[in-house]
């Protein structure tokens, strides 16, 4: 179904917006990379599957990789669960064979079984503070958020630790409900070099995709980290 025949009013608007007003809009705008980055990760937080699937192909012609666009998916996982994220990866994999991008892509791992703990646990305290090198000792839930949240996709390569903060910031936004999360990850942005700036940026290019409440209760989350 051709939107531009069946609602053409609608789509004059929408994509004025979103496509023209948004990404222009002066002191709110983000290199092409890193807003299609936030679109994707943002389209995983609120279950936009069929925006996803046209989202993608653009995202790779911005310069988003495959390998990056595999990450941000991957990474889903712990925000938002595999009943989530299980057709978008499916759909990744299908827009990729129409590609000819051959699948698997190259590994990303950089932990074992044996050390994925141990690195995660690093990986927290980089972003959050020394405290969380010892956090994972307060239940099984928070040994499993450092061995499995971090160490096992954090520390991965294909996306820096701070395009891993963001995409996170995303995915928290995005969802909703998770306003206390997307406050303590917006103060590990900060602490990553994404300033408060930045991540209003974020917010305003993601906005056409989430709507307004959830965009300013990101805001509101921002400016709260700001004052920490």
């Amino acid at each position: 179904m051709n939107l531009h025949e069946t609602d053409p009013e609608f789509m004059e608007r929408f994509e004025h917006f979103a496509y023209d007003e948004v990404v222009n809009e002066k002191g709110q705008q983000l290199d092409d990379t890193t807003r299609h980055m936030a679109i994707l990760a943002t389209l995983l937080g609120c279950q936009g599957i069929d925006a996803f699937k046209e989202e993608l192909p653009a995202a790779l012609d911005a310069g988003v990789t495959p390998v990056m666009a595999k990450e941000i998916i991957y990474q889903a996982v712990d925000y938002l669960g595999i009943g989530r994220v299980y057709p978008f990866l499916k759909a990744a994999n299908e827009i990729f064979k129409h590609q000819g991008i051959a699948l698997p892509l190259p590994g990303q791992a950089t932990t074992t079984m044996e050390n994925r703990l141990e690195k995660g646990a690093a990986a927290q305290a980089e972003i959050f503070g020394d405290q969380m090198l010892e956090a994972w000792k307060n239940g099984h839930i928070n040994w499993w958020l450092a061995a499995n949240c971090f160490g096992d996709y954090y520390t991965r390569t294909g996306l820096t630790l701070a395009q891993r903060e963001m995409i996170t910031f995303c995915y928290l936004a995005a969802q909703g409900g998770c306003e206390p999360q997307l406050t303590a990850h917006a103060k590990g942005n900060m602490s990553l070099g994404n300033d408060r700036d930045f991540l209003i940026r974020v917010v305003s290019q993601c906005l056409p995709y989430i709507g307004y409440p959830r965009s300013l209760n990101a805001v509101t989350c921002i400016n709260k980290a700001a004052e920490q």
